[in-house]
């Protein structure tokens, strides 16, 4: 007797049942059980099963990677830089500190910060020396800088609200073996003029602070100096070269230019960070989308093998199939017996990777801290890719979204073999057996 033939006693049942009834799925469940004809079709089931676990998972954490990535990203920039940054058009801004003031006061501004950049080299005790970014700063609004001000790994503030001393990041101490209380020297290009022409300007600094934003182009070359003795090293006593916007909402940035460019009362350049930074981002978002439709390539590979090893059952129970037609089982009730075989596979995977794949979102700096001990290599390695630690951030949305296409894909590749078997021919299965 088959396994068909011991499920359904009474030939009354089968006609009576309803849709995914029991009885339907105990056929279903029978069906994926492995017995020892079958060892092949459980192998192949297996092989589906894991494929839909890991094309689920490995979406799920790239995407959750990439999103955490460029979060990371996002906060380390916007908060360093200014969503708005104003510059002058028809005369220096001499008068930036009533246009910070103003700018301050529009509805949706909490920072407006008047700065003085230019390029320096920087040498220490070691090393050869190093290009750095000077921005002159006041002291007030650098401790308003939150990513720079509560992220400071030696020495204090005291010295730079003093207007003596520099704040510099950890990886630029480190590369000049520089510490908290030594002296940085800095030389510009453009120094005191001489009748024998321009001459460099070289100073040295002492160190107050030494911040680590945790971005390494960051905190390799960002040095933060007063205000006032910026304006004096750069040749700008009096000048600022621009003023940084912070607003609450950097994506509504649009609302707030007419009310910036009101309050200046002057002509003024705007641009925002989308502009600054348009081709990094449009870059992200490209290989974000590449990435996910990639990846779903894996989840689609595994469907195919649902199809397979759902034809190669049907073949196999084309006999079981037949008595239960002739038992009064409809050719909806077969489809359906075969759609949840295949479905349940396709959701024991999907869910299967969705736990993965949280799991791994939550420990993947841990992870990759311990691949990195067992390779002995730097997996992700700061200086590639800006970021000290390995971000992830799961979207609700996009762990949906990634949810929906696996069982879609799963549904539908089930669709085939179970509209095959319940075709088949009783007649016609039974006379060849």
């Amino acid at each position: 007797m088959s396994d068909t033939d011991a499920a359904v006693k009474p030939s009354s049942d089968a006609p009576t049942a309803r849709p995914f009834s029991a009885f339907e799925r105990m056929i279903a469940w029978r069906y994926l059980r492995a017995r020892r004809k079958e060892a092949f079709i459980s192998v192949i089931a297996g092989f589906s099963f894991v494929g839909i676990t890991l094309g689920v998972a490995t979406l799920i954490i790239v995407m959750a990677v990439m999103n955490g990535f460029r979060g990371e990203l996002i906060t380390r920039i916007l908060g360093i830089n200014g969503h708005i940054v104003v510059q002058p058009i028809d005369k220096p801004l001499d008068d930036y500190d009533a246009l910070a003031s103003r700018f301050k006061a529009v509805d949706g501004v909490k920072l407006a910060i008047p700065l003085v950049e230019g390029q320096t080299f920087a040498s220490g005790v070691v090393g050869a020396g190093t290009g750095a970014l000077v921005r002159g700063i006041r002291a007030e609004d650098l401790q308003s800088l939150k990513i720079v001000s509560e992220n400071i790994r030696s020495g204090d503030m005291v010295g730079f609200i003093a207007g003596e001393g520099v704040a510099i990041g950890s990886r630029m101490a480190q590369s000049l073996g520089l510490s908290a209380g030594d002296k940085i020297t800095l030389m510009a290009p453009e120094g005191d003029v001489t009748p024998f022409g321009m001459t460099p300007r070289i100073k040295a600094y002492p160190i107050s602070a030494i911040f680590e934003i945790g971005m390494s182009e960051y905190d390799a070359s960002i040095i933060y100096m007063p205000l006032q003795e910026a304006q004096l090293f750069f040749n700008a006593e009096g000048l600022v070269q621009s003023i940084e916007i912070f607003v609450d909402r950097p994506d509504e940035i649009d609302a707030i230019r007419p009310k910036i460019e009101a309050a200046a009362e002057r002509q003024i350049f705007i641009t925002d960070w989308r502009q600054r930074n348009q081709t990094f981002f449009s870059a992200l978002q490209v290989e974000r989308n590449v990435m996910f439709m990639i990846l779903t390539l894996i989840i689609l590979v595994a469907a195919l093998n649902i199809i397979s090893g759902l034809i190669m059952l049907v073949k196999d129970k084309g006999h079981d199939i037949a008595i239960l037609r002739t038992m009064g089982a409809t050719s909806g009730s077969v489809m359906r017996i075969f759609f949840m075989t295949g479905a349940a596979i396709g959701v024991t995977g999907t869910l299967a990777g969705f736990l993965l794949g949280v799991v791994v979102c939550l420990n993947v700096e841990s992870i990759r801290q311990f691949f990195s001990w067992i390779s002995g290599t730097t997996l992700f390695n700061p200086e590639l890719y800006f970021l000290s630690q390995l971000p992830a951030d799961m979207d609700s949305g996009e762990t949906v979204v990634i949810l929906v296409v696996a069982l879609g894909l799963s549904f539908i590749a089930t669709l085939i073999p179970s509209w095959r078997a319940s075709r088949l021919d009783p007649v016609q299965a039974l006379r060849y057996e």
